[in-house]
């Protein structure tokens, strides 16, 4: 009973909070504490009175009727004095009503205002709605304005996240690291903090503390499922920072941690490929590459795998297959580079980007592919859909529309001025953030038309070593000299993995237990 009490206490805290400031405005209109302004004196008290029924309508928690007083009062050149205290009360009304965006606004108006009794407020306020949307731009202006020493301790927790993230933007890695060690253990932003602390560190050069920081990280979720994505996460990113010192062999074992049914194994297993072929493991790669280039993959954008994979060939003079994973880069990525080409070169309007990425999404929802009537490949899409900056604006996006939503399905609210004032500002905030997404999907398609020019250019170089090889194979075999047949892993008797369920096809040299991450290559190598 006591746990029940407790938890019904937290969830109106909030609540309590806006009435208390309610009442302390109505005891100031009691007070007559500043002058109405220019107005007739018959005017004055009947918008004084009016002032004071809607803060008692918000000290009644009737937030719409509230809401949409206050709004009114908001526009009066007779109340500019007493401007500030009503938008930061409506601002209070919004966020009860779930209309952060809307609310953001009031905030930034009474911080504008510069009225000292309602400014620290408001930047509190505003750094939570920032926060809850998600919404950068203003979180950073709110951080700005922020006196960390009275902020409310039970929010710092999120200031100093955030303020870290501010930080390591601005490339301030180790103000960042600082502000991110100061959220506390228990805090809902702890584990985002513990993990972009060990990248501030990567991003300091200082691979060994970053270590130890994602090691605490998957320790600190050493309870949670395997799939725990903070802790795989964690994972994946000690498994990096081992790559960074260049300890192929310990990041090759982190790599293996990484779990085949959560949805970073893909990326764990090509960067586990790279380490790999950084320690002179050719065979293990080319174990990593049967299924990164399976079909199940088939819609992710890995260009560069597959000539890693060729090089490895190259490595140990396999020529013929060396040759098939070179036709098989110029014939998937091939009509990728021009498509992409084509698409920029006629397309300058963000709208249009925009329309890509959200026919993309549904895609990507809803596995449909034929009707979706993509202009760009799936795979490229999937790849835009995956960048960060485009994540956490179609994450924005839907909470702004979900808010639209609310209001759209409220006929009282929506008649209302202040109702149709939302729609005003909410509709403003979907169509920015549509152009903004364009604007990032452009700038990433930019981004992979240079990759592709890069890499069928590297593409080439390597055609022409695959070419060196065969002619000197062929030199050696004319001048016979037998190339020698041996295993690449001679020393692994075959029976071992018959023995432990993989099946052998003699063909092919090839042992597996089924086509998604255990496949153990053992064909020969032809050079001497």
């Amino acid at each position: 009973m006591r746990k029940e009490k407790f938890f019904r206490l937290l969830k109106i805290l909030p609540l309590l909070f806006c009435l208390l400031t309610v009442d302390s405005a109505l005891a100031q209109q009691k007070r007559k504490a500043r002058p109405l302004g220019s107005g007739g004196g018959g005017n004055s008290a009947a918008l004084r009175q009016q002032l004071s029924q809607a803060l008692q309508l918000a000290k009644n928690s009737e937030f719409e009727s509230a809401a949409s007083a206050l709004f009114l009062l908001s526009r009066r050149p007779e109340l500019q004095g007493e401007r500030a205290q009503i938008k930061y009360v409506l601002g209070l009304m919004l966020m009860e009503m779930k209309l952060n965006q809307v609310a953001a606004f009031q905030f930034v108006d009474v911080i504008r205002l510069k009225d000292e009794r309602y400014t620290r407020l408001a930047i509190e306020k505003l750094s939570l709605v920032a926060d809850t949307l998600g919404d950068d731009t203003l979180l950073n202006y709110s951080i700005s304005k922020v006196d960390i020493n009275t902020f409310p301790a039970n929010n710092r927790d999120m200031l100093y996240f955030r303020l870290g993230e501010a930080k390591s933007k601005a490339g301030d890695f180790k103000g960042a690291i600082e502000s991110f060690a100061r959220v506390p253990l228990g805090s809902s932003y702890f584990n985002q903090a513990l993990f972009a602390k060990g990248l501030a560190e990567l991003e300091a050069n200082d691979p060994d503390t970053a270590s130890r920081t994602f090691r605490a990280l998957v320790s600190a979720r050493a309870r949670a499922p395997v799939t725990d994505t903070n802790k795989v996460a964690g994972q994946l990113a000690y498994a990096r920072a081992l790559y960074q010192k260049q300890d192929w062999d310990a990041a090759i074992e982190a790599y293996a941690n990484i779990p085949r049914d959560h949805v970073l194994w893909h990326d764990a297993l090509f960067e586990q490929s790279w380490a790999m072929m950084r320690g002179a493991r050719f065979r293990s790669a080319l174990s990593n590459f049967q299924s990164l280039h399976s079909t199940y993959y088939e819609d992710f954008y890995i260009p560069e795998s597959l000539l890693l994979r060729s090089i490895v060939y190259l490595y140990i003079c396999k020529y013929d297959e060396m040759n098939k994973v070179l036709t098989q880069f110029e014939k998937v990525y091939g009509p990728v580079s021009g498509k992409v080409n084509e698409f920029i070169k006629t397309q300058n309007d963000p709208q249009a980007y925009f329309a890509e990425v959200e026919k993309g999404a549904k895609v990507k929802r809803t596995g449909e592919k034929e009707n979706s009537n993509l202009r760009l490949p799936y795979i490229v899409m999937r790849f835009i859909l995956g960048k960060g900056d485009v994540k956490r604006s179609l994450a924005y996006l839907k909470r702004v529309n979900d808010e639209k939503s609310r209001v759209d399905k409220n006929g009282d609210l929506r008649s209302t001025t202040v109702g149709q004032y939302a729609l005003k500002v909410l509709n403003n905030r979907i169509k920015n953030t549509r152009v903004a997404i364009g604007d990032m999907s452009k700038a990433h398609l930019l981004n992979m038309r240079v990759e592709l020019r890069d890499l069928y250019e590297q593409a080439g170089l390597i055609r022409y070593e695959m070419i060196n090889g065969q002619k000197e194979s062929i030199r050696k075999k004319i001048s016979e000299k037998n190339l020698p047949e041996n295993q690449i892993d001679d020393k692994v008797d075959r029976r071992f993995y018959v023995n432990n369920g993989y099946e052998y096809y003699p063909f092919r040299g090839e042992y597996w237990l089924d086509e998604i991450g255990n496949f153990h290559y053992l064909g020969r190598q032809s050079c001497e």
